[in-house]
C-alpha cells in the first residue's frame, strides 16, 4: 500500500451489518484493499442504541456530536476529538443522543472478516 488521505467524502456508508439501528459504516482501508487494519468511518444517527460483543480491537474518533459507549463497568461518553478504545471480547452498548454522531475507526483485525467467523 502507498501513502494515501481520505476524507468523509471518499466512503460510500452502508448500513452496519446485522444492525437493526439506524447506524451506517464506510471502509476506505481493509482486507479487500491489501490493509493490515480496517480504517473507515461511521454515521449514527439522532437517538440510535447497538448492542454488541466486539469481534475486534477497535478505536474510534468521534468527530462530531456525542455518543455514549456503556459495559459492565460504566459508561463513557465522548465527543469531537475524543477516543474511545473498545478491546475484543467487551460488551458494549454505543448509544447517541438527538444530534447524533460521526465517527472515525481504526480496527484489528478486520472487523468484516471476524464477523463472518
Amino acid at each position: 500500500m502507498k501513502v494515501q488521505k481520505f476524507s468523509l467524502s471518499d466512503a460510500k456508508l452502508v448500513k452496519s451489518p446485522g444492525q437493526d439501528a439506524d447506524v451506517y459504516v464506510g471502509n476506505l482501508v481493509d482486507e479487500t484493499t491489501g490493509g493490515p487494519v480496517t480504517i473507515g468511518y461511521g454515521r449514527y444517527a439522532p437517538g440510535q442504541a447497538l448492542t454488541e460483543t466486539m469481534a475486534v480491537d477497535d478505536t474510534m474518533i468521534v468527530l462530531e456530536g456525542r455518543l455514549s459507549v456503556a459495559t459492565s463497568d460504566g459508561t463513557v461518553t465522548a465527543g469531537p476529538g475524543d477516543i474511545v478504545y473498545m478491546p475484543k471480547g467487551q460488551s458494549v452498548t454505543i448509544s447517541t443522543d438527538e444530534e447524533g454522531a460521526t465517527t472515525a475507526y481504526v480496527t484489528y483485525p478486520h472487523w468484516a472478516e471476524a464477523r463472518e467467523s
